[in-house]
């Protein structure tokens, strides 16, 4: 079954510095048909202004995914790390028992495009933890790419949830078959571009939870097309 979360009736907070879009319920926006799904709780789509962004705010008991589609975020953190996420990073902070941590556009005169995801950990109270990898456009063109799973296996980062996270670029005619285990739930989020999935268009902003299917054909559209799947417990 799939069923489609289109991204024109995402939820919007808008306050000038920061356009954020939400797949599911975040700060203001609440809507208790769309609280998250399965382990997966918030994907929002962020655009920062230039030298603007996040101040210094706390987190605990999240596992919390940045990706980066345009421009640079820089990002400090209450455990000692400071770093520059750019596309084709992945950046994944273990919240576990508190962190602080401050983001801000690292461009004067850029904006900064990126999904911001957190995932709900499989124990609570874990030591926090940073953790960033760059993973090239070679390696995701027209291909899954593994970039977090539980095991850290094939070089992704290491979430503390059983999930799977896999990135693609595509252009337009590619394809790609997706098989799991039929009691696994999946989540498709297009960040840009379109795909075809049974006869289903899905444009950028759009999300597909995907459940009782154990294989997906994935077909792009048009060119230029990123996409995340989310394999889930």
């Amino acid at each position: 079954m799939i069923t489609v979360r289109p991204a024109q009736e995402r939820g919007n907070a808008n306050f000038g510095w920061l356009d954020s879009r939400h797949t599911f319920s975040f700060g203001n926006y609440y809507d208790r048909n769309h609280m998250g799904f399965a382990s997966l709780r918030v994907i929002n789509e962020d655009l920062i202004q230039p030298g603007m962004g996040f101040g210094t705010h706390s987190h605990r008991d999240m596992e919390i995914i940045t990706y980066v589609l345009a421009g640079e975020l820089a990002h400090k953190d209450s455990i000692g790390n400071g770093s520059v996420i750019r596309p084709g990073d992945v950046q994944r902070m273990s919240a576990g028992t508190g962190i602080a941590h401050s983001e801000f556009n690292a461009s004067s005169t850029d904006l900064v495009h990126l999904l911001q995801i957190w995932i709900l950990p499989d124990r609570s109270g874990i030591k926090p933890s940073y953790e960033q990898k760059h993973f090239s456009l070679a390696e995701r063109q027209g291909k899954l790419r593994l970039v977090a799973s539980p095991d850290g296996r094939d070089n992704s980062v290491t979430i503390h949830q059983d999930a799977n996270l896999y990135v693609a670029s595509l252009n337009e005619s590619d394809r790609l078959d997706y098989i799991t285990d039929n009691n696994r739930s999946l989540w498709l989020q297009i960040a840009r571009g379109a795909v075809e999935i049974d006869g289903k268009v899905f444009q950028a902003g759009d999300g597909a939870a995907i459940t009782q299917k154990s294989e997906i054909a994935i077909a792009a559209t048009t060119n230029d097309t990123e996409i995340l799947l989310f394999d889930l417990a």
